[in-house]
């Protein structure tokens, strides 16, 4: 969007905007004194923020990461803006049957250490607040108690938000004067509504922001404003949103853009899978063998060919915080959090420190997925047979129906230009990287495990990243932070839906969970071998591929995360949960929400590409039972 320039409140430049809104189009543009009119598409509302003469830190972000505001700058007089404000009401009230304005204003300082003073409310305590301010005949009260009740939904750090609503005829706006007069307001039909704030996102001694407490107002509040918007829509205007998120921002600007081309340079810079998966694990295999499964073995790692201090320095000359969106501005400051705590772990492979990194970036072992790991592997027999006498596919055989599968993918987008590589430098087993098939030189698979590791591997993994990479965030395609286990339990998902999850395959992901608690309680490299032999019934060579997995590196906990993340797929599913939008790219859990939304302001389209097993015969009536809700226990009940 072009950024229209406005080097004075003249009576042309107030018509232009007229013009621009009346013909449907967008409007941007700077006001004298540091002002800012933002109107994304004609929309029946606008946030109002007036800069008051004393500094206010933080406020302003809280009406600029919506579809529709006005900046009004401290030395601008009511005489001067009122024009304006009038132009773009008379405009969209037209369009629209009707007109809402909300402005919104922090509470001064000095009265909230009154208001402290006189509470039982610690000075430092981040307690939401806010207070809801409107008067007049005609006062929208569904639309006023749809944000009441929305702002009491407000929590910061578990405190819950206190909220007052005073429509008295003589509510008054504090020191803040109308923008129009009670006339003006009649006769087009128009309706204010103010928004007192605390404003705990900064120090009330000092002054001083916190950013992290900002960001998570300015989502929250966000989300109250628009489902205000949108009751207010249906009750007072001639059009109904098809939902409150619809009525968010749409334009995406070449400052957002830019910063996800920086952050996606950055993030595919290095291979971080490739980089903590040793280059001599069959060598060490057979050491360990010769040394009687009692010394543990010794790896090594391709040597890291970036330069981390200059990789960090880049990464945090990113200004992900200078975006008005606060979605998107959450999505881009979580990634860049994540890769940094990767290029820290990749510095730190080989010592104590990595695995420490690995928690933080996968997380911990819960309760409840240990118990489920642990009753996995008492249920199902170490001697079961499901994948016994099958016939199995070496890696030329397998790259050759692995490259059939792109080969279908492609036809549709041919953007997706994915490849089946045998590496040399893997041994054995799978791996997606950099939008390819790896596979190990070694690689084995049973006959009746192909089809599933097919759609694991292709059908989730290469499908998302190729969604990704033609939407409008790389961020979709190198994914958002913490997507691998939603990833993974899509790609199990999937094992299960084309029939092809075995027992032996559940009780190898819950072994994992089970090594992965092992290694964080402190048990060795041998130890947790043993463990997986002795009390679990596990072949040496699998127990040692389980145990080398989470060892290398120092302790990589990453593989808890198939079984965790199937849980979640089926909780979801179990919650009524649709798989399309899943698949718009590399998503965690928590993205869920947002993906929805920006589905519904039409930033993002709907996935490019399906998966084919969704195609596939039986597929929709195990998806129909899996919505009914089932756990991971009733897949091996079948």
């Amino acid at each position: 969007m072009t950024l229209l320039p406005l080097l004075s409140l003249s009576n042309g430049a107030i018509e232009d905007i007229r013009a621009r809104l009346m013909a449907g189009q967008s409007v941007r543009s700077e006001l004298p004194g540091d002002g800012m009119i933002y109107i994304d598409r004609p929309l029946p509302f606008i946030c109002v923020y007036r800069q008051p003469l004393h500094t206010d830190l933080g406020t302003r972000a809280l009406v600029q990461g919506e579809a529709s505001y006005l900046v009004v700058p401290h030395a601008t007089s009511k005489e001067e803006i009122s024009p304006l404000v009038e132009a773009v009401v008379t405009s969209l009230r037209q369009r629209f049957n009707g007109f809402l304005i909300v402005e919104i204003w922090s509470s001064a300082d000095s009265e909230v250490q009154a208001a402290i003073a006189e509470s039982d409310m610690e000075p430092t305590e981040l307690r939401p607040s806010f207070s809801i301010v409107a008067r007049g005949l005609n006062t929208p009260m569904r639309t006023i108690e749809t944000l009441r009740r929305q702002l009491e939904r407000v929590t910061y750090l578990k405190q819950n938000s206190t909220v007052t609503v005073n429509t008295s005829p003589d509510a008054s706006e504090g020191s803040l004067t109308s923008l129009l007069t009670s006339n003006s307001l009649r006769q087009w039909g128009s309706e204010v509504v103010g928004l007192s704030v605390r404003p705990i996102y900064r120090n009330p001694q000092t002054g001083e922001l916190y950013p992290v407490v900002l960001r998570s107002l300015n989502r929250t509040v966000g989300r109250a404003l628009k489902q205000a918007f949108f009751t207010f829509s249906k009750t007072h205007t001639n059009t109904t949103p098809e939902h409150f998120y619809s009525l968010g921002r749409r334009t995406i600007f070449k400052s957002v853009k830019m910063i996800d081309r920086r952050l996606n340079d950055i993030s595919k810079s290095f291979s971080f899978l490739l980089q903590v998966t040793p280059v001599n694990a069959e060598a060490a295999w057979e050491d360990f063998q010769r040394g009687q499964f009692e010394r543990e073995p010794r790896y090594y790692y391709r040597p890291l060919e970036i330069d981390a201090t200059e990789l960090k320095r880049r990464l945090f000359s990113i200004p992900t915080g200078s975006i008005e969106d606060p979605t998107l501005g959450e999505l881009f400051h979580q990634r860049q959090d994540e890769i940094d705590r990767k290029i820290t772990m990749l510095c730190d492979i080989g010592t104590k420190r990595f695995v420490l990194g690995s928690q933080q970036v996968y997380g911990e072992i819960s309760e409840d997925l240990l118990n489920l790991a642990r009753c996995l592997l008492e249920c199902i027999s170490p001697s079961s047979q499901e994948d016994k006498g099958q016939q199995d596919l070496d890696a030329v055989s397998f790259a050759e129906r692995a490259k059939q599968e792109i080969e279908y993918y492609r036809a549709q987008l041919p953007e997706f230009k994915a490849q089946a590589i045998i590496r040399d430098d893997m041994y054995s087993g799978l791996m997606c990287s950099d939008g390819h098939l790896l596979i190990g030189r070694e690689t084995r698979i049973p006959s009746n495990r192909v089809d599933a590791l097919i759609q694991h591997e292709i059908g989730t993994h290469l499908l998302t990243y190729y969604n990704g990479l033609v939407g409008p965030f790389q961020l979709l395609h190198t994914g958002l932070a913490g997507y691998d286990s939603l990833q993974e339990g899509i790609a199990v998902l999937a094992e299960y839906l084309v029939g092809g999850l075995s027992k032996p395959r559940l009780r190898l992901l819950a072994a994992r969970v089970v090594a992965v608690q092992m290694l964080l309680s402190g048990a060795s490299f041998v130890d947790t071998f043993r463990s997986l032999t002795e009390e679990f019934g596990f072949g040496q060579r699998t127990a040692y591929t389980i145990t080398m997995r989470i060892y290398r590196g120092g302790g990589f906990t990453k593989d808890a995360v198939y079984l965790r993340g199937l849980v979640e797929i089926l909780d979801y599913l179990g919650d009524g949960g649709k798989l399309d939008p899943l698949f718009v790219g590399k998503i965690a859990s928590e993205h869920i929400r947002f993906i929805r939304e920006l589905l519904h302001r039409k930033m993002i389209d709907p996935p490019a590409l399906l998966p084919r097993y969704l195609q596939v015969p039986g597929v929709q009536e195990r998806l129909l039972k899996l919505s009914e809700g089932k756990s991971v226990l009733d897949l091996i009940m079948r």
